[in-house]
């Protein structure tokens, strides 16, 4: 969690997302060397999460997760798809390159999680 004091406000970045895993996560050596654990997180949208009368067709968000911490690496790669999990982080918009050049994307980048329920076997 970062925080800022401005005017006696605090500013935070902080997320907390519950939700199922809809996919196996997957972990990557970047050529930094550093690794790369990705992974989603599924959760159902609120009612009326469009606003007033709109028309909801997307129910479910499937949020793009990232760890670099090798505690939360090891508990997301044994997740299993359906699990219910908890995870805590920042939101984080990450630069890198690809073939057709600099790209970006928005994510959470996990600095907490566990499992909060298997699924049914």
């Amino acid at each position: 969690m970062e925080t800022q004091l401005v005017e006696d406000i605090e500013l935070r970045n902080e997320v907390r997302l519950v939700g199922r895993v809809p996919v196996l996560a997957d972990e990557r050596v970047l050529p930094s060397g550093d690794v790369l654990c990705s992974f989603r997180v599924a959760v159902t949208r609120e009612p009326n999460a469009g606003g007033r009368g709109a028309r909801r067709r997307q129910q479910v968000d499937s949020l793009e997760c990232v760890t670099w911490h090798g505690r939360v690496r090891r508990s997301a790669l044994s997740w299993q798809v359906g699990d219910v999990v908890e995870v805590t982080g920042a939101l984080r918009r990450r630069f890198f390159t690809s073939a057709g050049g600099t790209a970006s994307r928005v994510e959470v980048e996990v600095s907490g999680a566990r499992r909060l329920r298997r699924a049914p076997s």
